[in-house]
């Protein structure tokens, strides 16, 4: 599910900035934060996929002139459905039934009502005078008093950045309000309550409205310039910053979300990405000889167009190039080089540099799987501990890209900035295997429809790898065959739940994909295509994350993997090993080679019958939002040549003819619509 913060109209960047940075930190791997415009909270139906809407820090007037009447008509329909909302400084002020601010004040006042009212009485401001917009000039460090009584978790006082937000006035006689926390010193509003933050529940959701920025943090505050009042605000935020994330997890557990239970966690630093081809001692030398050949290099780095590699030689020592605290942040994470360690003549790295990826073990996977020969996927691997993101360090970067090969993979334990769909951003943890592979498709009509329809078979060649682990001999699982997976049009794979789970048969039970209100299947693998077309050839980037060991967000295959081991334990039959990534990923590489040899002659058209025994949706009835309109349609295939997903309108046999990246597949409310 998604977190939602509002980026456009009457946002600042800076508290957009934060409200990313804090969230994150707090709320992956369990929800995907990501940004929202107006344009999409107006148009879009974000409302099936989002668990909170964030209005940051800004100014009030422009979330009014945007969003009143139809926004505030769905934010508060998403609210009392049982959506979460939480509302910054401004965003407090939106939440409001009323709004005073610098009421006598003629360059500053904004009072008058406000429609979404989830506070039912009047937000007024500034609680502590000298706000100046745009500015810091008027912030202070804010103690404010906590209710722990309600927010458990939290200490009794905490410190937050404080910049013109507002006092709720007479909190407490409002039915359903909660106070969660006060202004310590005295304010210059008259209210005896002193309510800084409040809490109401609305229809089934929950909203939390703050004046101060409890998601401010101070690594990103800015320098204070030589202000000396500025810098004491950040130094005693800092001081203060352990207190501030235990009350900014205890405000998010509020809501009900699920959060980390580390307050302190940090984004790891980026780390070399080790390169090698050991199968072919040459590959890693002639990549680095062609880059210097065709591009132009400052010494041993490549700057690029979104990154700056540095190529370094394998016997370097990490110390003399390894990144510094400063790009802790997710925000730095892009900005600094990315040293590229080369391991030529065959070698590998020493495994006990590399503990949560074994290159070697790889390999030898991989080379048993090719029996001998040397394939053209998987054959040369980058490998990074911690990167920014595996589709990004590849396919935004034109210079390094072109000079890759066919098949040229890139794998990750973690990634800081990993990217899905739609823009969606998150840090997965350990225990995902997020991957990249490249490919190169010459241009010419023949292989148009490749492009599109590439997406269709890396999917398949992942769901066949999670099927077919267990035996190198003929590529048929012994065993693993009964894993519950599924694929969803175009390529994410679902996963039944272990509580669903009992019997071998329920992974063939898809008709009905939720019981009660629980949905049964669980996202496990989601997978995105980026392509530019460089030197007369289209460059393909498949990334794809799989859920392979870690509890979070949904399931692993390793939790479902255990629930088949007792149905396989009660049967008699041996247990299964648990799936791992190096040999999941050799597995990947060396179906995605058999199925693209066949692919890049015949196209998609020889593995549909493979595709529908995999998918969810043959014969499936589902309702299709189209055009202002609700019809009944069954969906009965796709198409070979662009993989169009084709709808039977079951009243007037119309067959119509839908689009992957224009629409979404919501599986547990048989819905597709306009994304």
């Amino acid at each position: 599910m998604n977190v939602l913060v509002y980026s456009g109209q009457g946002t600042t960047t800076e508290s957009v900035k934060h409200c990313l940075e804090s969230l994150r930190l707090h709320l992956s791997p369990y929800y995907a934060v990501v940004t929202i415009s107006e344009q999409s909270i107006l148009n879009d139906p974000w409302i099936y996929k989002t668990s909170l809407l964030v209005i940051p820090g800004g100014a009030d007037l422009p979330y009014c002139n945007v969003f009143n009447g139809e926004g505030n008509r769905k934010i508060s329909q998403f609210v009392r459905k049982g959506g979460k909302f939480l509302g910054f400084c401004a965003g407090g002020y939106y939440g409001s039934a009323r709004v005073e601010f610098e009421v006598g004040n003629p360059r500053l006042e904004v009072s008058g009502p406000r429609e979404l009212q989830f506070f039912p009485g009047t937000s007024k401001g500034c609680a502590y005078k000298g706000f100046v917009y745009e500015s810091h000039k008027g912030s202070r460090a804010a103690f404010i008093d906590v209710n722990t009584s309600i927010l458990t978790d939290s200490p009794a006082q905490v410190v937050n950045y404080y910049n013109g937000g507002g006092v709720f006035l007479n909190a407490s006689k409002y039915a359903g309000v909660q106070v969660l926390a006060t202004y310590s010193a005295d304010i210059d509003v008259e209210d005896t309550e002193r309510a800084a933050v409040v809490y109401k529940k609305f229809g089934k959701g929950d909203v939390i409205l703050t004046g101060t920025h409890p998601e401010f943090t101070p690594s990103l505050l800015k320098e204070s310039d030589g202000d000396e009042k500025y810098a004491k605000v950040i130094q005693t935020i800092r001081d203060g910053d352990h207190g501030r994330r235990m009350f900014f997890k205890s405000c998010l557990g509020k809501l009900g979300l699920k959060v980390n239970e580390n307050v302190d966690v940090t984004v790891p630093k980026i780390t070399p990405i080790l390169l090698s081809s050991h199968l072919n001692k040459v590959t890693v030398n002639n990549l680095l000889s062609s880059l210097k050949s065709k591009e132009d290099f400052h010494g041993n780095s490549l700057e690029d167009d979104n990154d700056t590699f540095v190529f370094h030689d394998e016997t370097e020592n990490d110390h003399d190039y390894f990144l510094d605290s400063s790009t802790d942040n997710v925000e730095d994470a892009n900005s600094v080089p990315k040293h590229i360690k080369l391991f030529s003549e065959g070698n590998l790295p020493d495994p006990k540099t590399t503990p949560y990826f074994h290159m070697g073990a790889y390999f030898s996977h991989l080379e048993r799987l090719y029996n001998g020969k040397v394939g053209e996927f998987g054959s040369i691997l980058g490998y990074g501990e911690v990167v920014t993101s595996t589709n990004t360090l590849m396919d935004r970067n034109p210079k390094l890209l072109r000079n890759l090969p066919n098949g040229f993979a890139l794998t990750a334990t973690t990634q800081v900035a990993g990217r899905g769909r739609g823009g969606n951003v998150w840090i997965n943890p350990k225990g995902v295997m997020a991957a990249s592979v490249l490919f190169k498709i010459p241009s010419g009509e023949t292989h148009a429809s490749s492009v599109v329809t590439l997406q269709y078979l890396c999917g398949l060649a992942l769901i066949e790898s999670i099927l077919g682990y267990g035996s190198f001999e003929d590529g048929k699982g012994v065993g693993y065959e009964d894993m519950p997976v599924r694929l969803k049009w175009p390529n994410d794979i679902y996963i039944l739940k272990p509580e669903f789970y009992t019997k071998i048969s329920n992974k063939d039970e898809t008709s009905s994909t939720v019981e009660g209100d629980d949905a049964k299947w669980a996202k496990v693998s989601g997978a995105l295509i980026n392509s530019q077309f460089l030197n007369n050839t289209f460059h393909l980037v498949w990334g794809g994350g799989v859920n392979v060991s870690n509890e979070a967000p949904t399931t692993s295959l390793n939790i479902v993997l255990a629930k088949l081991n007792n149905i396989r334990t009660q049967k008699g039959l041996p247990e299964l090993p648990p799936y791992q990534h190096e040999l999941l990923l050799a597995k990947l590489m060396h179906t995605m080679d058999g199925f693209y040899s066949v692919f890049k002659h015949s196209g998609l058209k020889p593995f549909l019958p493979l595709y529908y025994k995999r998918w969810f949706h043959s014969n499936q009835l589902v309702k299709l939002q189209r055009d202002g309109r609700e019809r009944d349609v069954k969906v009965t295939g796709i198409t070979a040549d662009y993989g169009l997903l084709i709808a039977e309108d079951t009243s007037t046999k119309d067959l119509l003819f839908l689009q992957p990246d224009g629409n979404s597949f919501d599986i547990f409310k048989g819905l597709i619509y306009k994304k």
